[in-house]
């Protein structure tokens, strides 16, 4: 008997260990955006969607990336007038960041010069507006895709290898929260009410993670929350409201991706005025898609709770 229960123990150890490891690898994922490649030369004209469309199926199948839904980035580009190709400005690339959840760009030029093609990639991330390059050269001649499939393979390396430098470090809850203090210093804080409306395409929500996370932000950095269940709305000075979603974007193995979208809006209660606005996507890799869609709403919570609150104490000046 002893025998079999030491045996058990074992499995599950075995299998826990399994779970912990398969978790452990959910931090190597990185949200990568893939845009239209510059062209630059008469000979080149039509090249930049195709270098794209090849390094997207060609990095699509790497463990390591994520790579964001074309159609989606573009809509949601569009929605924000934003057109990045080939060159792509620091601000630019954060606030790509923010829309598309992407932690890494990927853009760049084709170039036809004196008969030979360069493909030159530049790679940024969107937390840290650090740029890296790779580049690849053939003949005119040369078919293009085993050239962009070179430099898919250039690339991949170097995201693999410099990471750490394109992707900022996740930082710690109470860490976030002391810096968030920090930033308000001994500003009044005023009271306010939270709701925001959230749902998990093709299933139900559990609870409303973002709205919980905003909630805590705000609690941790001395304001008085009024409860949304059994408070009243106007009693509190100001009124945080949002909507956001999440939705499954990919399985790879045991491991699913979840993309979500937060926007939150605060406005001051009393004369209805827009004291602040802002919108924040995530992506989260986990061992299963509920869990996903509740950290990647959390993630966009906490980011827009850091930037929005300081606006709300300060009344959106």
């Amino acid at each position: 008997m002893k025998m079999r229960i030491a045996i058990l123990f074992a499995v599950i150890f075995v299998a826990v260990a399994g779970t912990v490891a398969a978790a452990s690898e959910v931090a190597a994922v990185h949200p990568t955006a893939i845009f239209p490649f510059a062209e630059r030369g008469a000979g080149v004209k039509g090249y930049g969607e195709k270098v794209s469309d090849i390094l997207f199926a060609s990095l699509a199948a790497d463990p390591e990336l994520h790579l964001v839904d074309r159609a989606d980035m573009n809509k949601i580009l569009d929605e924000h007038e934003l057109n990045l190709s080939g060159i792509v400005a620091p601000g630019q690339a954060v606030q790509v960041g923010r829309l598309t959840g992407a932690k890494i760009l990927l853009t760049g030029s084709v170039i036809e010069a004196n008969k030979t093609i360069y493909v030159v990639a530049k790679i940024i991330g969107t937390e840290t507006s650090r740029v890296f390059g790779e580049s690849v050269k053939g003949r005119t001649t040369d078919e293009l895709g085993p050239l962009v499939e070179q430099l898919a393979e250039k690339v991949a390396e170097r995201i693999g290898a410099d990471a750490k430098k394109l992707v900022a470090m996740k930082v710690k809850q109470v860490d976030r929260i002391k810096a968030l203090n920090k930033a308000l210093g001994k500003a009044k804080r005023p009271v306010v009410f939270i709701s925001v409306a959230e749902r998990h395409i093709g299933q139900a929500s559990v609870d409303p993670a973002a709205q919980t996370e905003l909630a805590l932000y705000c609690s941790e950095a001395g304001f008085k929350v009024i409860d949304s269940d059994s408070g009243k709305r106007e009693k509190a000075d100001v009124t945080i409201i949002g909507e956001g979603f999440s939705e499954l974007a990919g399985r790879r193995g045991e491991l699913v991706s979840v993309k979500a979208r937060l926007e939150v809006k605060a406005v001051d209660t009393k004369t209805g005025r827009v004291v602040a606005i802002d919108r924040q996507a995530s992506v989260e890799v986990e061992l299963t898609e509920q869990i996903a869609g509740k950290k990647a709403l959390q993630e966009a919570a906490a980011d827009i709770a850091e930037r929005l609150l300081p606006k709300v104490v300060k009344g959106g000046r």
